[in-house]
Formats: structure tokens, C-alpha cells, sequence
């Protein structure tokens, strides 16, 4: 008899995620998170290998001699949260401008006066790796500890060939030191550099930087700040191609600050995930529906922004609109790494139903980085990772907020976080 390594056992509620691995949950389906009372689920060689019942899982055998046993009695056991949209590698902080966004100084202003991303990009440079590696280590170790075990983290803090490879390396390299599976993306055309037009810089994007990317083989996904004022349309639109060519695949920054079409764009390119979307319009909803794409919703950015202007993720779900959620964990409009935070944000202020939020940062957030075949749910031949939480239902998760409700968090089957 093969045995399993581990046994989480006597969950009083577990939340399986299951039957969406092919494609994401819309619509009502988003509400069916596949709960199991007294709940078990069995990791082998890092590899879930059996999910049910405590009884039914003991009833067939997993248990052995060398099996560690760990109970979850009282208490609610999910899939590791996945994190699909962070700017997580950087170096510096940027509480400085926080009495700027109090006075009402727009974000665009303040990135015209050389502040917002342009300052960051500065701390980047000047920060050596160690020092950013060091930085960013910490987010991470922070995030894991709040149940999040997948991250996908993006470039942009350089602006030039040499940084942006520079934070590819660093976020590789990152991968393999911590416990948090990161997610690369390349995300040149975050802002536009001093010196440069918007014309001048997407060219330099197109013709230099997305080539040199390609060849050496370090992101997955391209990213663009699509946003008037930042790239336009035919600005986006001509370096998502471009990335395309090259083998990329593609995530927008869309209608965050303004309704421009940027979710049209996002479901004429089929891109993977269409994030922020706060002022996507009517027809942008229905677009991103009929193209399956992913709307990636970051409320704790508004929240931070403190405008009352939130994604209409009703309207979304209504439409049947695949919906993720993410920190967007970044130093200017979302410093912080807590998924529980964001899970509580989305059902006050996007009014998702906890199942609904739950589902955003569990099986539709592994779709929207193209890792929804390997985790995201607990289902036989997925990644072991898994989350305790000490709470006595999912309702609770969103409805204490300002706290850390994670016990225990498992990756592959390996404790990595424990209180």
C-alpha cells in the first residue's frame, strides 16, 4: 500500500474549489466552492493524492505508519491563496506621498512631478540586489504568512533593458529561495520615463527592450499600463502584439482611472487577465464575457486611493465574467500583502458573497497566471498547498477583519508557516 506523507484531517469545513480546472468559475458557479464537512485531504511526494471525508479517507488506507497527522478540528481548510497581480519586487517606500493624496493631488500629478512610479524606480536603481532581494524576501515571507503561496510578480521599476532584465533575474532568482512560487512578468510600459514621449518610449519598448526580454527566456506574461496619459490604446495594443509575437502571453492594466476601452482592447487581444477595471464600461463588461478574459480586481487600491470608486464586480459576475482578486502589492496605491484584507474588502465594497471572494483568490486567480492545472483547488494530482484557518466558518474569513486568521500553511505538502 502506498501511503500518504501527510494527512490533514477533521476540517470542519473544507473548501475544495474543484471542477474548474479547465476553465474558470462564472457567473453562479462561482458560488459553488465544494465544501466537505469533517474534511480531509491526503499529500504525497508534494502531490495531493486523495480529498474527503476524514472517515472515508481512513477507510481507505492513506494512513501509515510515517503518516503525519494534523488536526483541523473547529476549523476552515482552503487551497493556498494565489496572488495574480503584484508589484512586489522593488526596493524603497513611498509614505511621503501619502500627505500629497491627502491634500487631493491626483496619482497622474504627482507621477508628472517625478513622484509615483518614477520615484520607485529611482529607490530600484540606486538599491543594490541584495537590498531589493532583502526588501522584497520580507513581502513574501508576509504574504505567506497570510495564507498566499503563489504570486505573480511583475517587472517595471526599471524603465530600461538592463533593469528590467536586472528585476526578471531577481525574481528568479527569488523563486528559488523562499517558499512563495512567484510568477514572472515583464512589464516595461509601466510609466514613461523623463525624456521620452509616449510614441518614443513604446518604440523603444517594441523595437529594443520586448526583443532582449524574449531572448532570454526570464518572463511569462507582458503586462502595459494601458491608461490615458500613461500608453494608449495604440500604444498598448502595439506592444502587446509585439509580445505576442515573441511568446508571451498577455495581461492589461485596464480602465483603472478612465473608461478608454481598455477592456475592449483586453477581449479584441484575448489576453489572459484584464486588471483593475474600475471604469470599465457596459460594453467592456460584455466583452471581456464573450472573451472569457479574466478580470483581475484589485479593491484594496481603491480602498488606499480612498476615491469610493471600486470595480463593479456585480455587474461582472451578472454578465458572467470570469472574476480574480489580488493585493496589486506595490508601494504607492497598495502597499500591503494581505489576501484577507482583500477578501474582506471584496465583499464590503464589490459586494462579492464570501464563496464568490473565495473562489477570486483560489481557483480563478490560478486561471488568470496559467496555473489552474496545478493549483488553485484541492483535487487529486494538484500541488499540495494548503491553508489552515482558525476560524469556525467562511463567513468569518471576511467578517473579522485587521487580523491574521491563518494557522498553519502548507506547500507541497511541507509546513511552511505555523503560528
Amino acid at each position: 500500500m502506498v501511503y500518504a506523507d501527510l494527512l490533514i484531517h477533521s476540517a470542519q469545513m473544507m473548501a475544495t474549489m474543484s471542477g474548474y480546472s479547465e476553465s474558470p468559475a462564472c457567473g453562479e458557479d462561482m458560488s459553488k466552492i465544494g465544501l466537505i464537512a469533517d474534511g480531509a485531504v491526503a499529500i504525497r511526494e508534494g502531490k495531493i493524492v486523495a480529498v474527503g471525508t476524514t472517515q472515508d479517507l481512513r477507510a481507505e488506507g492513506w494512513v501509515g505508519p510515517d503518516t503525519k497527522e494534523i488536526s483541523a478540528r473547529g476549523k476552515v481548510v482552503t487551497p493556498g491563496f494565489v496572488d495574480p497581480h503584484t508589484h512586489v519586487l522593488y526596493a524603497g517606500s513611498r509614505e511621503n506621498e501619502l500627505s500629497l493624496k491627502l491634500k487631493g493631488v491626483p496619482y497622474l500629478e504627482i507621477l508628472k512631478q517625478g513622484g509615483g512610479i518614477l520615484s520607485t524606480v529611482r529607490s530600484t536603481k540606486q538599491a543594490s540586489d541584495e537590498e531589493i532581494k532583502a526588501q522584497t524576501h520580507r513581502r513574501l515571507r508576509t504574504m505567506l504568512s497570510m495564507g498566499t503561496t503563489t504570486v505573480e510578480a511583475k517587472s517595471g521599476y526599471g524603465l530600461t533593458v538592463e533593469e528590467e532584465l536586472r528585476a526578471l533575474r531577481l525574481i528568479h532568482e527569488l523563486d528559488g529561495e523562499q517558499s512563495v512560487d512567484l510568477v514572472p512578468t515583464f512589464m516595461g510600459a509601466h510609466a514613461v520615463p523623463p525624456g521620452y514621449s509616449e510614441e518614443e518610449f513604446t518604440n523603444y519598448v517594441v523595437d529594443e527592450m520586448l526583443p532582449q526580454i524574449a531572448a532570454e527566456g526570464q518572463a511569462e506574461f507582458c503586462d502595459v499600463f494601458c491608461e490615458p496619459g500613461v500608453f494608449s490604446l495604440e500604444s498598448s495594443e502595439r506592444i502587446l502584439l509585439k509580445a505576442q509575437a515573441l511568446n508571451l502571453k498577455l495581461k492589461m492594466h485596464a480602465d483603472e482611472l478612465a473608461s478608454a476601452g481598455g477592456a475592449q482592447l483586453a477581449a479584441k487581444l484575448g489576453v489572459i487577465s484584464a486588471d483593475h477595471l474600475l471604469q470599465a464600461s457596459d460594453e467592456g463588461i460584455a466583452a471581456l464575457a464573450q472573451q472569457g478574459v479574466i478580470a483581475v480586481l484589485l479593491p484594496a487600491t481603491s480602498f488606499n486611493l480612498a476615491k469610493n470608486s471600486y470595480a463593479r464586480a456585480r455587474e461582472m459576475i451578472r454578465a458572467g465574467v470570469p472574476v480574480a482578486l489580488a493585493t496589486d502589492s506595490n508601494p504607492g496605491s497598495s502597499p500591503t500583502e494581505s489576501m484577507p484584507l482583500v477578501l474582506t474588502l471584496a465583499c464590503l465594497y464589490l459586494r462579492m458573497t464570501p464563496e464568490e471572494a473565495l473562489t477570486a483568490v483560489t481557483i480563478n486567480a490560478a486561471h488568470a497566471i496559467g496555473r489552474a492545472n496545478q493549483i488553485g483547488s484541492l483535487e487529486v494530482g494538484k500541488q499540495g498547498d494548503v491553508v489552515i484557518l482558525d476560524i469556525p466558518n467562511l463567513n468569518y474569513l471576511p467578517y473579522h477583519f485587521g487580523s491574521n486568521p491563518v494557522e498553519m500553511v502548507f506547500k507541497r505538502g511541507k509546513v511552511v508557516w505555523s503560528i
